[in-house]
This record gives structure tokens, C-alpha cells and sequence, in this order.
């Protein structure tokens, strides 16, 4: 049995996601360094994760859903930093990944790693590219997609070792050091199928009508909002209008993380800016069947 890395996730329904999230941190971890807080206590994933650490919690709608969510995650975190090195915590969507030419897999990189540390890995959108990508996904989901666009908004401080307050969102933390390494990458999932990002907006904005309040009055993401949410078909064919860039060189983007590196006002929090950037990115060979 292992102490050096486990992975946390919350997560409602969401089964798409949660096998993709089991598949990859339960195999390399094992499922017994995994914890999944099953909120509303839902059967299909309680089924899903058999042999994880499964925390069932009430699944009342509230306003402050993500205050909540993210209050519970970060006192859950340290307390797992009693008993694991390194804790790897976000969305169920949301899968860190080393880059396969590192020769090492997650295990074996965390292992490699000092503590007292929030590692920030470089986060990537995994878009479904639906003029070119008519294969459907069955057991990984790199491969029938190979499209990537820049998301500077998912280069999250989500690998922890240290005891530093983790912001609303997993965007930002209160340590004071940008540590973001050239191998590590944070794979977003939600655009990567569009049926799947049909059916996953259909749900977000069924609990956002049970809550009963406006976007501006709830601590909820804007976009689990109905009247943020646009036409679906639309939101992906503006992903071939996306500029093509060649290669796959990307140290340009963490420079720029560092060079904009500071406090985040007088929050206690740090951040780097985060530009929208019009690029997408075809990952190379070396990343099919990584996740």
C-alpha cells in the first residue's frame, strides 16, 4: 500500500466523467488512495466507485453550492496531508497528466517530488472537434480527440503537499510560489464529447433552477447557468475558427505565468494572469491512450 499520492473528487451523477477519473487515477494510484465525495449519495456512483474511499453528503440544493463545496474539499485535503505526501484534488473533469515523454507515470513523478509544495500543471481543454472527430469514445478519450485549445483558467495549484487555503474554484491558493513544471499537464474533459457536454449542461442547469436564485445571487460557476449556456452545436463549431498552431512547444505560456506572477490584491491569495488565448494545439502521438 502506498502513502505517496491519493486523489480527491466531488462529484453528482456526472458518470462519464467519473469513469474516465476512476480509470486514470485509480489505476496508478489505486483505488484505494482514491476519495470520491458522493454528493446527493447517488447509487450509479457509489457502483462506479467500488473499491475507492466513497463519503456520501446531502444533496440539497444551495446557493453557496461551490463556497460549500470547495470549504469541504480543503479541509478534507489537509487532513488527508496527514497520511499521503502529495493529494491531487478538482473537478471530476479535470485529470493532471505527465507528459509521456517524462518516462515516468504519476505515481513514480509524485514519488519524485519534495513536499511542503502546491505543484501547478499547465491546463489544456480537450475539445471535440466535430467537423474531423466522428469517432465516438469508448475506453480513452485521447485518441478519438487529439484537439486542445490553451485554458489558462485550468492551470490550477491542484497537486498539494503544503497547508496553504485553496480558493473558491481551485484557481488559487495562498502560497506564495508559482511551482509549474514543464511535464505536467491538466487535462479539462468538458468539451471533449458533445453529446456527453449535452447531457452533463442539461443536469448543471437542473440543479441551478432547484436553487431558485439568480446568477448574481449564488455562489455557483456562471456557466452552470441555463441563460449563460448558448446553443450547444454552435459552441462547438466555433472550435475549428480557433487559431492552428503547429507543435507542441508550449514553455512560452508558463513563462508568461511567472512573469505575471503576484498577489491577487489584498486576499492573501497569488495568481498569474489569465489571458483568453484564440489557439488550439493537436497533441502529438506520445499522449493517445493517456487518458
Amino acid at each position: 500500500m502506498q502513502s505517496v499520492g491519493a486523489a480527491v473528487t466531488m462529484v453528482r451523477d456526472d458518470a462519464f466523467f467519473l469513469k474516465s477519473w476512476l480509470r486514470h487515477y485509480g489505476d496508478v494510484l489505486g483505488r484505494e488512495n482514491c476519495y470520491v465525495i458522493n454528493h446527493g449519495r447517488g447509487e450509479a456512483v457509489a457502483d462506479l466507485a467500488k473499491g475507492c474511499n466513497v463519503i456520501g453528503i446531502p444533496g440539497d440544493p444551495h446557493p453557496n453550492f461551490d463556497m460549500k463545496r470547495w470549504r469541504m474539499l480543503n479541509n478534507f485535503v489537509q487532513g488527508l496531508r496527514c497520511y499521503y505526501n502529495h493529494i491531487i484534488v478538482g473537478d471530476v473533469d479535470e485529470l493532471v497528466i505527465v507528459d509521456p515523454d517524462d518516462g515516468r507515470n504519476l505515481l513514480e513523478y509524485l514519488t519524485d517530488q519534495p513536499q511542503k509544495r502546491m505543484l501547478t500543471p499547465l491546463g489544456l481543454e480537450v475539445i471535440h472537434r466535430i467537423d474531423l472527430e466522428p469517432e465516438a469514445i469508448t475506453d480513452h478519450i485521447i485518441g478519438p480527440r487529439r484537439h486542445v485549445r490553451l485554458a489558462p483558467h485550468y492551470s490550477k495549484p491542484c497537486i498539494v503537499s503544503h497547508g496553504a487555503k485553496i480558493a473558491r474554484g481551485g484557481h488559487f491558493t495562498q502560497f506564495d510560489r508559482l511551482i509549474a513544471p514543464d511535464e505536467l499537464f491538466l487535462m479539462h474533459l468538458k468539451f471533449c464529447d458533445f453529446s456527453e457536454y449535452s447531457s452533463v449542461m442539461n443536469a448543471r442547469n437542473q440543479v441551478t433552477q432547484d436553487v431558485g436564485v439568480s446568477v448574481k445571487e449564488a455562489a455557483i460557476g456562471r456557466h452552470w447557468f441555463a441563460e449563460a449556456r448558448g446553443e450547444d452545436r454552435a459552441v462547438f463549431e466555433a472550435f475549428e475558427h480557433l487559431d492552428q498552431h503547429e507543435g507542441f512547444d508550449l514553455g512560452w505560456v508558463r513563462k508568461r505565468m511567472h512573469r505575471s506572477w503576484g498577489p491577487r490584491g489584498d486576499t492573501g491569495f497569488f495568481q498569474f494572469n489569465r489571458p483568453e488565448y484564440d489557439a488550439q494545439f493537436v497533441l502529438p502521438d506520445r499522449f493517445i491512450g493517456v487518458i
